[in-house]
């Protein structure tokens, strides 16, 4: 059974016990069901933590994943693609996950998103990428290779190529090959693709990042951290401080945290991983602030405009 649905589970098995033994309407009971979420989840349930093998995941979360940090709960490590990573969030098969910003809206219902351990900033967004000396203008109705229906990449191709509409979906790590190989027409690259597309024969036909910030002036939101709504309060502020001490441990401690984060990707040179993290780890990592949660509802919003009212993000006491 996954970590959520053992957690649910444990949780109303817990609170049927104090209803029997304390009575359903006094205040004790109220507050002896809070205080016994709290101790469960503190000391019985391992949270289910998934993430992407990206060097930028690998190195924001070193310091969790190893126990480098104070911190009350335990975890249960998942590291995969993207796409399955929105899916496992969509299946409810994780406590702790990093997802599509574009994925959010379906996950709203169940899922926080926090404010620590996002990807979003400015020269970062997916790359469209076709063979060099291709002539992609005047395509009818090409294919293009995509590391997922609801990743974000997706999203803003739709947005500004709307006319290309055949989707070919791959792992990310697979898209440049399949362009190459003429599987298909385009593809859009992430992580570690955007810097060797050009060694791999390919050119950009457009920064999709860029025509981003062209139109709405603000940092492109890739990915996020989302959080279970269902899990106590307290628990989700310390999440979130824990994520932004893990920040803090790997920029300190580089020569320790790299041999983790080789281990896990997909491009091995050096340089190409310290680039990496160096574009997609940045201010907007450690906390949102203001001009990253605008450029978050703007994405939301601009693509599921219901989304208007939502809640997205936990109380501001709730993440220091």
């Amino acid at each position: 059974m996954p970590t959520a649905c053992r957690s649910s589970r444990r949780l109303g098995e817990a609170d049927a016990r104090i209803s029997c033994m304390v009575g359903k309407s006094t205040g004790f009971c109220r507050y002896a069901k809070k205080l016994n979420r709290l101790l469960i989840y503190f000391y019985l349930v391992k949270l289910r933590l998934a993430l992407s093998p990206c060097p930028n995941d690998t190195f924001v979360f070193y310091a969790l994943l190893h126990n480098k940090i104070p911190c009350s709960m335990s975890w249960e490590p998942v590291l995969t693609d993207i796409e399955s990573l929105n899916e496992m969030a969509l299946n409810g098969k994780a406590d702790v996950c990093k997802v599509s910003m574009a994925a959010y809206p379906l996950l709203a219902s169940g899922y926080y998103l926090l404010s620590s351990g996002s990807a979003l900033g400015y020269g970062c967004g997916p790359l469209l990428v076709g063979r060099q000396g291709q002539q992609h203008h005047g395509w009818q109705d090409p294919i293009v290779a995509i590391p997922g229906m609801h990743t974000t990449a997706n999203l803003l191709l739709s947005l500004f190529f709307p006319w290309w509409r055949r989707r070919l979906v791959l792992p990310y790590d697979r898209i440049s090959e399949a362009v190459q190989d003429g599987k298909a027409d385009a593809g859009v690259l992430i992580h570690e693709s955007r810097f060797t597309y050009e060694a791999a024969g390919l050119a950009m036909i457009a920064d999709l990042g860029a025509l981003w910030e062209k139109e709405f002036g603000l940092p492109v939101p890739l990915g996020g951290i989302v959080a279970l709504r269902s899990l106590p309060q307290p628990l989700l502020a310390e999440i979130g401080q824990a994520i932004r001490q893990s920040l803090v441990y790997a920029r300190s401690h580089q020569q320790e945290v790299m041999p983790f984060v080789r281990q896990h990707a997909r491009e091995l040179s050096d340089d190409i991983l310290h680039k990496h993290i160096s574009l997609f780890v940045n201010d907007f990592t450690d906390d949102l602030g203001a001009e990253g949660r605008q450029a978050v509802l703007r994405l939301l919003q601009h693509g599921h405009p219901f989304l208007a009212d939502l809640p997205v993000f936990p109380e501001d006491t709730l993440v220091v």
